[in-house]
């Protein structure tokens, strides 16, 4: 792989290994600018490993991970994530505004307040998903599709250029479902890079433009209507795929 930085993100020869067992094993992936890709596979299949290892949360036990061209820790400041709604305390009192400025606390620095550029940011974030009349709502009394949209405003008030989310979709309603990707969408649409790991493999083809196919290995990437294919995604899911697939 060369070094070029017209990619977002190059993954190269990346092993992720738990207590000797690997979960990721010898992953390449190269991702351009200005999609929106799934990542898609069964249960353990190293999904979420897979971009915690890219983001630096988990150590890799070999290869490399560069953000438009250069390590990760240069390149903090370009990316937002979306971790997994049931990772978090929702119980901590906190208000739904004060959790979406903490996405301005790696422009800030930790000891600089918030003002109000910075209030007003997280404002408009929280317009653009619906939830601006919740600003001063305690994040415990949020329904699930509630707290899913606090999460993304609190990625969108980081302004970042590639944004990783971690299975956004997952016990929203309908119309929750509908809003983020749309967002989804228009960050696409405005040259963002935009990487989720999704589980409705029915809905890949209608939300997303790229997709990589994720087995311990890889299995796949690129535009879905290349990679997106019965046959990979057998190999993907072990042959268990044509329940997935029907609509």
């Amino acid at each position: 792989m060369n070094n070029s930085p017209h990619f977002a993100i190059q993954v190269t020869d990346l092993t992720v290994a738990y207590k000797e067992k690997p979960v990721l094993w010898d992953v390449d992936l190269e991702v351009p600018d200005g999609i929106l890709m799934a990542i898609v596979g069964p249960n353990g299949a190293g999904k979420t490993t897979l971009i915690k290892a890219i983001l630096g949360l988990i150590e890799p036990a070999a290869g490399q991970v560069l953000i438009q061209g250069a390590p990760y820790k240069e390149q903090r400041h370009l990316v937002g994530y979306v971790p997994q709604r049931g990772s978090v305390d929702w119980d901590f009192p906190t208000t739904v505004i004060d959790v979406v400025m903490m996405g301005r606390y790696g422009a800030l620095g930790w000891f600089k307040r918030p003002g109000k550029s910075e209030r007003r940011a997280a404002m408009e974030a929280l317009a653009k998903v619906g939830m601006a009349t919740f600003a001063e709502r305690q994040i415990s009394q949020l329904s699930g599709g509630q707290q899913q949209r606090v999460f993304l405003a609190r990625a969108l008030v980081q302004d970042a250029s590639i944004y990783f989310m971690d299975e956004p979709f997952q016990g929203v309603d309908a119309v929750t479902e509908r809003a983020i990707i749309v967002l989804l969408q228009e960050l696409r649409a405005s040259g963002k890079t935009v990487v989720v790991v999704h589980h409705d493999l029915q809905t890949v083809p209608d939300y997303f433009d790229w997709v990589m196919l994720i087995n311990v290995r890889r299995v796949a990437s690129g535009p879905v209507q290349e990679v997106f294919t019965d046959e990979n995604l057998r190999l993907a899911y072990g042959g268990r795929v044509a329940f997935l697939r029907e609509r």
